[in-house]
């Protein structure tokens, strides 16, 4: 029997990178997309609609493991509150219509310095993801807190991202100790 897994945010860097890998280890991979993603992997299905409808398409996909790879950046969003809706809100929305649907593991990406105290507000609000992923019931729970991706394709510019990703190979060697989980988090080519 093949697992079933759902994915939402199949678009960005990790979650088209993670939907590949497992469509190609033999998962049956199903993404709920807002939009129509980059070509994928000839097995991967895509489910693309309205987030208030991704409750519906969650149930009728019956995973049992979803991962949520959403996210965005402050400036793409335009406004915080609008980061915080995908980033916080949509989140916790596919956790929840994807326990319902039967999915008893869960796993998302998050980022590294992610604390609750945090006087960035996107630090904070990752925290907060965080915490009421807690509350969800999953029996198992992932949470993935890369730095700086390294390596990839972008759909969109991002110059500061950019200027650290040219900068991370010495910056990288500069992490000892603690500091290490700072470094940069490179991606499948």
């Amino acid at each position: 029997m093949t697992t079933n897994v759902v994915i939402a945010g199949g678009s960005g860097l990790v979650g088209r990178q993670a939907a590949q890998l497992l469509a190609i280890g033999g998962l049956d991979v199903q993404l709920v997309s807002r939009r129509t993603s980059e070509p994928l992997h000839p097995a991967i299905r895509e489910h693309v609609g309205a987030a208030r409808d991704w409750p519906a398409i969650v149930a009728s996909i019956k995973p049992e493991i979803a991962i949520s790879c959403l996210g965005t950046t402050i400036r793409k969003a335009g406004s915080q509150a609008a980061f915080r809706a995908i980033d916080h809100d949509l989140v916790l929305a596919f956790a929840k219509a994807s326990y319902q649907a039967g999915a008893r593991h869960f796993i998302t990406v998050s980022s590294v310095g992610t604390m609750p105290a945090s006087s960035s507000f996107y630090l904070r609000t990752k925290a907060e993801m965080e915490q009421g992923l807690g509350d969800t019931g999953f029996q198992r729970l992932d949470i993935m807190r890369p730095s700086l991706l390294t390596g990839g394709h972008r759909a969109d510019k991002r110059p500061g991202e950019a200027l650290g990703i040219l900068l991370s190979p010495v910056m990288d060697m500069l992490m000892m100790g603690g500091m290490r989980k700072f470094a940069s988090t490179p991606s499948v080519k």
